[in-house]
């Protein structure tokens, strides 16, 4: 199975389940009097939506490098996550909102609706699944180093997250009476912050990508002792390094005797390319530049 339909059956067991939960989260809702579950419903349909994203962009990042395109489109999968952390980032605060104006209703004096049975079921229904997506996409994510599934993981995760603040609610509502509906939308603020706080970094990390930010410190030291394992090759330098979706490239100056022969000096500077796509890719785009020790 290649990379790309890897990506399309999780995509694609993804939207289905959130298809489900959507639709069996609305009726609950709307059965139950819960707004928390509605809201919770909609949460789940821009998980839904994500899904479609994933499926659009990751089917443009898989074509191959053309003559507008030297490095391939793998760009586009960065993009992809980009929108849905946004989305993500969106969607918390959405949640936020909606709690502080339930939690400013209680501290007026006036009432939170107390929910159904059948919300609370949905809740519980909707945590178990939506957490068994998440291990299951973040795992597949990261084994094929797929930044859209992780991304897209998370948001599944954000999904469980607010079911379990929307059963908190629910479930200290239907135990504890009608004083403690406040549960619900103080338990959807706490969530929201968390959610806030991860689509934030989800989002500098495909900022960075999109930026031409350099690899971590780690893989660019890993990348100079590889080179430097190499016999006869010396003082690597300008080292430069940037992410392209799922690969990355990687320019370096290394330094070798004045009269070596130019056939040998082709042969080391395939070598270290060899090693390097080895441990990194066979992907990977390498450039080696041969200067002479002065």
């Amino acid at each position: 199975m290649t990379r790309e339909q890897e990506i399309y059956k999780v995509t694609i067991w993804g939207s289905v389940c959130n298809a489900l939960l959507v639709t069996f989260k609305f009726v609950a809702g709307i059965l139950g009097n819960s707004s928390a579950m509605v809201a919770d419903a909609v949460h789940s349909l821009s998980d839904f939506l994500t899904d479609i994203l994933v499926l659009v962009f990751v089917r443009i990042s898989a074509k191959p490098q053309d003559k507008d395109h030297d490095y391939g489109h793998g760009k586009y999968e960065t993009i992809a996550s980009f929108i849905i952390a946004l989305g993500l980032l969106a969607v918390a605060i959405g949640i936020i909102v909606e709690g502080a104006k339930k939690l400013a209703i209680w501290l007026k004096g006036g009432e939170v609706p107390a929910p159904g049975q059948i919300a609370l079921w949905a809740a519980l229904v909707s945590i178990v699944m939506k957490e068994l997506l998440f291990q299951y996409t973040i795992r597949r994510g990261k084994t094929i180093e797929s930044q859209a599934l992780v991304t897209n993981a998370w948001h599944h995760r954000s999904d469980a997250l607010s079911s379990i603040g929307a059963a908190i609610g629910i479930g200290g509502a239907l135990l504890l009476g009608e004083r403690w509906t406040v549960l619900d939308p103080i338990a959807g603020i706490i969530v929201g912050a968390m959610l806030v706080k991860t689509s934030i970094d989800l989002v500098r990390g495909s900022m960075a990508d999109l930026t031409e930010g350099s690899l971590p410190e780690e893989t660019e030291q890993e990348i100079l002792q590889i080179i430097r394992s190499v016999p006869d090759v010396i003082d690597p330098h300008n080292l430069r390094t940037r992410r392209i979706g799922n690969q990355i490239a990687i320019e370096v100056h290394v330094r070798m005797k004045g009269d070596t022969p130019l056939q040998q000096a082709h042969e080391k500077a395939s070598l270290i390319e060899h090693q390097l796509r080895e441990r990194f890719g066979k992907h990977t785009h390498v450039n080696v530049h041969m200067e002479p020790v002065k």
